[in-house]
């Protein structure tokens, strides 16, 4: 399916590039022949338990508010199928492909910590279906993000049990970014799993809950979102500095000595990239000087590191969520290392549907910042010498006008989406899982807001372009010159008006891939 190295699955937790390789890359899986040896070594541990007269939860009894209800030894396969069948209860859109192989791979890190009492061929069984690119349809709602993300997993689950519906690829070429989705075709999961030589999996006392207590779901959102993050705001730098350099604003306030008077590591971070990707501007050193006119720019233009900086503070904290995560074990019950089997609560969403909705905050902010700078632009009021719109014919044309609508209506859904979810909770099962998390909603609000994030960035940096061509002839300085220079492989320069879509969208792409913030760094002094 792909020539990227297999990722090891098993011996270590894994690294969120891992993660990465495995969702979106679609590289192949390992399991660490040591791994199946404790999992193999703990299942005898359950094996154990289902054959003692007195209930243990999730292996002789029923589950949630049915966990006092003994299950006679005949009735097990029949209750582990029930489970997973009625979990599988999903409902909406189908949700996109990496997500649901990123759910596909936390669980199986979590079934090889040799914790939860399944069998070596369930482990086994996950991974081969990763690696023949058989990814189970799991749709919208369902998750309330605690016990975990029940029904996403259960369609997982559902799939290894040879039912329900997959999607196999038509094609080998696995995607290389978010926005990019392969070839596939809906097929039943029991002809995919035939025609991959996959066994269908028949459970066995404890695995039906193995499969389905965790946070997966949420958990892998998470990665994929902090991995698109880190280019989305470098991203924001440059189309920072294009609006900046293009606006005649200075590069003076973002200078080292002023930084450390706040030592705040992602504003230091943040003005570090707008010195270096205006330090080299003929266009700011043309109007330096004490006959420039100007005390100081609009909050917009100056206060741009403090803002991307906050963001990027707040995705070091989730960062560091997002790791201690990948380094747990979570199920209910558990086998502790002795050997007991013990409930927990472990399986809370809690921790993560936090930083899910702290990081929606922080998007929604670089976003309304973006815009703003992206109006200023457009306005020849505040735009210091630029036609009203960068309009070729003003009166006639409009030019970007309604590109800054697109932008101002992306940004007021995306302060909707910083509305946290987590702060929400409805009792279910009777009352036995009476807080909730609601952290699968949060990963879904988020995705939607990173998408927005890249399409205000896109259109300021379109804007920004334009702007700098309209400058001529003073130069751009090379990172942002570059950046106009690769925009205009996918959109015209100043003109009448013309169709705008096509071109919002091929920028767009030119972000959500990550060759924006690709070209600015190669074209970076220093």
């Amino acid at each position: 399916m792909t020539d990227l190295a297999p990722v090891l699955v098993g011996a270590a937790p894994l690294a969120p590039a891992d993660v990465v390789a495995v969702a979106r890359l679609g590289a192949p899986v390992v399991i660490d022949p040591a791994a199946l040896a404790r999992v193999a070594e703990t299942r005898s541990v359950i094996d154990g338990l289902a054959a003692d007269p007195h209930p243990h939860y999730g292996v002789s009894t029923g589950f949630g508010a049915l966990a006092t209800t003994f299950i006679a030894p005949d009735r097990r396969l029949q209750l582990q199928a029930s489970l997973i069948r009625s979990h599988a209860a999903g409902t909406g859109p189908e949700i996109e492909r990496e997500v649901t192989r990123g759910l596909q791979l936390l669980r199986l890190q979590t079934l090889t910590s040799g914790r939860t009492g399944v069998r070596p061929v369930v482990v086994e069984t996950y991974a081969a279906m990763l690696n023949a690119g058989i990814t189970p349809i799991v749709r919208e709602y369902g998750s309330l993000g605690c016990s975990g993300d029940l029904a996403p997993l259960a369609h997982i689950a559902l799939a290894a049990m040879g039912e329900g519906d997959v999607r196999v690829l038509r094609q080998a070429q696995q995607p290389s970014t978010a926005a990019q989705q392969p070839s596939s075709e809906v097929m039943p999961a029991a002809d995919a799993l035939a025609a991959a030589g996959i066994e269908p999996l028949t459970l066995v006392e404890k695995e039906g809950l193995a499969l389905i207590n965790g946070t997966d779901g949420m958990l892998g959102t998470l990665v994929l979102a902090l991995h698109d993050l880190q280019e989305l705001l470098l991203t924001a730098d440059i189309a920072a500095a294009m609006s900046i350099e293009s606006q005649l604003g200075t590069d003076a306030v973002f200078a080292a000595d002023l930084m450390a008077l706040r030592p705040q590591t992602g504003q230091t971070e943040s003005a570090a990239n707008l010195r270096a990707f205006l330090g080299d501007s003929p266009m700011v050193a043309s109007h330096k000087g004490p006959d420039d006119g100007r005390v100081q720019d609009a909050y917009s233009l100056r206060c741009s590191p403090q803002v991307h900086g906050a963001a990027r503070d707040t995705m070091a904290h989730a960062a560091m969520i997002a790791g201690r995560e990948l380094a747990s074990v979570i199920d209910n019950p558990v086998i502790t290392l002795d050997g007991r089997i013990e409930s927990n609560g472990n399986f809370h969403g809690a921790p993560v549907a936090a930083v899910l909705d702290f990081l929606a905050i922080s998007v929604a902010d670089v976003a309304s910042v973006s815009e703003r700078r992206t109006d200023r632009a457009l306005d020849p009021a505040r735009s210091h010498g630029l036609p009203p719109f960068l309009a070729d014919e003003v009166g006639v044309d409009s030019g970007l006008m309604i590109a800054q609508y697109a932008s101002a209506g992306i940004v007021s859904e995306l302060k909707r989406l910083a509305v946290p979810a987590s702060v929400d909770s409805i009792p279910s099962s009777a009352m036995q899982e009476d807080h909730v998390s609601m952290g699968w909603a949060a990963a879904r609000k988020l995705r939607r807001a990173i998408d927005g994030l890249g399409r205000v960035l896109a259109i300021e940096i379109l804007t920004g372009a334009r702007a700098l061509d309209l400058r001529a002839p003073l130069q751009a300085g090379p990172a942002t010159g570059a950046v106009r220079d690769l925009v205009r492989t996918v959109a015209a320069g100043p003109g009448p008006d013309r169709f705008l879509s096509p071109e919002m969208e091929a920028v767009a792409e030119l972000v959500q891939s990550g060759a924006v913030a690709r070209i600015a760094k190669e074209h970076t002094h220093g």
